[in-house]
């Protein structure tokens, strides 16, 4: 049977809540661009993300989203300006040294150098952008970050992506 929009629904018993777990689970089954996130500092400090988009166009603005718990969260709180990095399909090594807690995740073999404003810009990925921070908007366990882009650069290639918990590419 079809349902026609404006249907009333069968009544049934509600759904159960939506739980973490849950959602998270749900999720999995995006596929999303992997990012690196890089904020100058002393350290500096970085973080990979699946939660980057594009905002507007008109403002360029752009978002992403850090972990409250975060280590790199004081950093990128204090920062004027961030890099967003867009993977490449051979950099899965560089996403996980950049999603694991407690390393110097500068340190060799990830290589980079300083940027415009001294954001640090990692080599080798398909594109970045330098990003003004415009505003922060705390939101359940999570910061948002809006950023407009100042600075790019970008070059031809495979992205890197995450689906169903693990890292892969389109071909």
């Amino acid at each position: 049977m079809t349902r026609r929009t404006g249907d009333a629904e069968p009544e049934s018993e509600p759904p159960p809540p939506v739980t973490a777990d849950h959602l998270r689970t749900l999720l999995r089954h995006q596929a999303a661009t992997v990012t690196v996130i890089t904020a100058p500092g002393r350290p500096p400090a970085g973080f990979t993300a699946t939660s980057f988009t594009s905002v507007s166009l008109r403002p360029p603005l752009v978002s992403f989203c850090l972990d409250q718990g975060s280590s790199s969260r004081p950093t990128l709180e204090a920062a004027e300006h961030v890099a967003v990095h867009l993977l490449g399909r051979d950099q899965a090594e560089l996403a996980r040294t950049f999603a694991t807690s407690g390393i110097d995740r500068f340190a060799a073999p990830t290589s980079w150098q300083p940027g415009p404003h001294g954001v640090p810009l990692l080599d080798g990925a398909l594109a970045w952008l330098v990003c003004r921070v415009v505003e922060r908007i705390t939101a359940g366990d999570h910061l948002i970050m809006i950023a407009e882009p100042v600075a790019t650069r970008y070059v031809e290639g495979e992205p890197l992506i995450y689906h169903n918990g693990r890292y892969a590419h389109l071909h």
